[in-house]
């Protein structure tokens, strides 16, 4: 499924595909999970539905404590029912970067991002990738010692369009080929439907 590469003496694992929403919110190895929310952390539609229905009422009953999250900001909540390690994190709207220093301050290993704000919220895929991806790789370029310890990074996707854009957009800022600037030393992973 993965191939390893080497870059610059460091190995990569980089999968051949990018995984569904299904396979990254269901079944897949279970990162924890990054979904863009209302500001009110308290349920919406699409994936935000779907995840406080899977995860149970405790997640409701926690993300009131939160008392919401503004737009630009990240928050953690316990994954309860979700299969996933420990963690769920909320945000609202584009805020790739507050979820990464959540990783960085919690330590956990790794995190899957949806497409997030193109569903409900009407964000362009394309710019919304494009910001994602280079969000990423920006963090990780100027957090090195941080990146080192995340073992995966994951980009779910939904949508065929999707598939297609980050198939299109993550050579650019994760290379497979030696020689090419790399994200960090840690693991990128994606994987497809």
């Amino acid at each position: 499924m993965g191939k390893q590469q080497k870059n610059d003496g460091n190995d990569i694992t980089i999968l051949d595909d990018i995984p569904t929403l299904e396979e990254c919110y269901g079944e897949y190895p279970k990162p924890n999970k990054v979904n863009a929310a209302n500001e009110s952390l308290l349920g919406g539609g699409g994936i935000d539905g779907a995840i406080h229905r899977a995860a149970g009422r405790e997640l409701l009953v926690e993300c009131r404590t939160l008392r919401g999250c503004p737009t630009g900001e990240a928050k953690s909540t316990k994954a309860y029912r979700l299969p996933s390690k420990s963690k769920n994190i909320f945000l609202s709207r584009c805020s790739e970067a507050s979820v990464l220093e959540i990783v960085k301050d919690e330590k956990l290993k790794s995190i899957a991002f949806c497409c997030i704000s193109t569903g409900i919220y009407g964000y362009d895929n394309k710019n919304a990738a494009e910001v994602a991806l280079k969000t990423v790789r920006d963090w990780m370029d100027s957090h090195p010692n941080e990146a080192r310890e995340i073992e995966r990074v994951v980009f779910c996707v939904f949508l065929d369009k999707d598939v297609q854009i980050y198939e299109t957009l993550l050579p650019r800022y994760f290379p497979k080929d030696e020689g090419q600037s790399k994200p960090s030393d840690t693991q990128q992973e994606t994987s497809s439907a």
